[in-house]
């Protein structure tokens, strides 16, 4: 088998701390990074958080070949260590949460603590993975929005919330078929109950009280043969807590972590920094070369920043949005006429805009592309719509967003729009296919 290939998304502490302990976040089957995002503020106060895609899911690419969850969870681990990160703190929702397993049993040095959401040792049956992983092969993902709507939400879910329900169901929708099946035959072999005994991570079990998938009696069981673990249930949830609890979730994880929380540091030694466990995604990966500091380093700004932290926030979202290479690119270019304006943009768009509470970046990159097609920038159109499918819009979105400016900014303005979308969607879908080898940190 070849290891997987995983993309992810790195959300910065808060409170400007660049070396905070950090948090892992791990998808269940069929979903993106979205399944957290709005847990996400909760543990970012104090925590960086990483949240990665499956391979086909978002804007990981395709599965090359058959993986075990196992694999999966090594190339989590070369994410984090392409971070320069020792130890971590893990929590994952029913495939993502049987990952976080793996980890315990394969990498027990690594985690800080655990905690499993809708999960467990085994999950299903053979068959019924293989069956499933056969019906996609045959009808596509689109088949599995109303099994997933039953499976994964309470009742009086998509009632009470319809637009992130609908979200959700939709992503299925831009899921790679062969991807799906190949994740199903993973969870069809994956059985680490006799490992159970030995793991002496803290784990906290979490169940979702309606959950008919993975119920509250077996994440019970799960917690009574894990040495010291504990359990927790989430009222009025089902499979997946975090969209349809994500206060009651967020709270739960931001206590356990404190409870357990310890300090990250640079890999240790024997693991050079940006080196991934076994070869995993992530070995020898370049999470980007520092850039040049302002030469305002010291100058103060509102609420007792300086220019050059400001700098420093704007440099990781820069790079969390746009990407290392066209961060390393833009960096590369400086001359002595364009410093200051690399500077300003850095600074200024990246580390004091961006930055600001008040919006996610989901909305922010809604926002761009719209201020974008009025204001006709098409050279710049390109890279944000990249931006916003990394930022979680899916491309239907991005197309109603530009449909939408028609009304207001003109259609002469979204047809040129839509010209770049198509173009750069072409671009992205001609890259995955030919993608054979990732050593970059991509968000999904």
């Amino acid at each position: 088998m070849t290891q997987p290939v995983i993309h992810c998304t790195i959300e910065p502490a808060r409170n400007g701390d660049a070396n905070a302990p950090l948090i892992v976040l791990g998808p269940s089957l069929g979903t993106t990074t979205g399944l957290w995002a709005t847990v996400v503020p909760a543990l970012a106060a104090t925590h960086r958080v990483l949240c990665y895609n499956l391979p086909g899911h978002g804007f990981s690419p395709k599965a090359s070949a058959a993986f075990t969850l196992e694999e999966v969870a090594d190339a989590v681990v070369g994410l984090v260590d392409s971070l320069g990160v020792d130890t971590f703190h893990y929590a994952g929702i029913s495939l993502g949460g049987a990952i976080g397993l793996a980890l315990a049993v394969n990498h027990p040095g690594r985690l800080v603590s655990l905690a499993v959401f809708c999960s467990g040792a085994k999950i299903g049956s053979f068959e019924a993975w293989t069956e499933r992983a056969a019906g996609v092969r045959a009808s596509g993902t689109p088949s599995l929005i109303a099994g997933s709507a039953s499976r994964w939400f309470a009742t009086d879910f998509l009632g009470r919330d319809p637009k992130a329900g609908a979200h959700a169901l939709n992503q299925l929708l831009d899921i790679d078929d062969e991807s799906y099946a190949l994740a199903c035959e993973a969870l069809a072999v994956f059985d680490q109950t006799d490992a159970l005994s030995g793991i002496r991570t803290p784990v906290l079990c979490v169940s979702g009280e309606f959950d008919e998938v993975t119920p509250t009696a077996q994440l019970e069981e799960l917690a009574a043969r894990i040495p010291g673990a504990t359990s927790a249930v989430i009222a009025g949830a089902a499979h997946l807590p975090s969209l349809e609890r994500p206060a009651e979730v967020g709270a739960l994880l931001a206590e356990w972590v404190a409870g357990v929380s310890a300090t990250p540091g640079p890999a240790g030694a024997g693991r050079a920094s940006g080196t991934g466990s076994g070869g995993g995604v992530g070995s020898g990966a370049d999470v980007g070369s520092a850039a040049p500091r302002p030469t305002t380093a010291a100058e103060p700004l509102p609420g007792g920043r300086t220019a050059a932290s400001a700098y420093d926030d704007g440099m990781v979202v820069r790079r969390a949005v746009l990407g290392n290479k066209h961060v390393d690119a833009a960096t590369a270019a400086i001359t002595p006429e364009t410093a200051v304006f690399q500077d300003f943009i850095t600074r200024y768009a990246w580390g004091e805009v961006w930055t600001r509470p008040g919006l996610d970046r989901r909305t922010r990159s809604f926002l761009t592309i719209a201020a974008l097609v009025t204001g006709g920038h098409e050279g710049e159109l390109a890279m944000h719509v990249r931006a916003a499918l990394t930022n979680g819009l899916t491309r239907a979105e991005i197309s109603e967003a530009i449909l939408h400016t028609a009304i207001y900014a003109g259609v002469p303005a979204a047809n040129a729009a839509f010209a770049v979308a198509r173009e750069t969607f072409a671009g992205l879908d001609a890259a995955a296919d030919t993608c054979t080898d990732d050593t970059t940190i991509r968000p999904s």
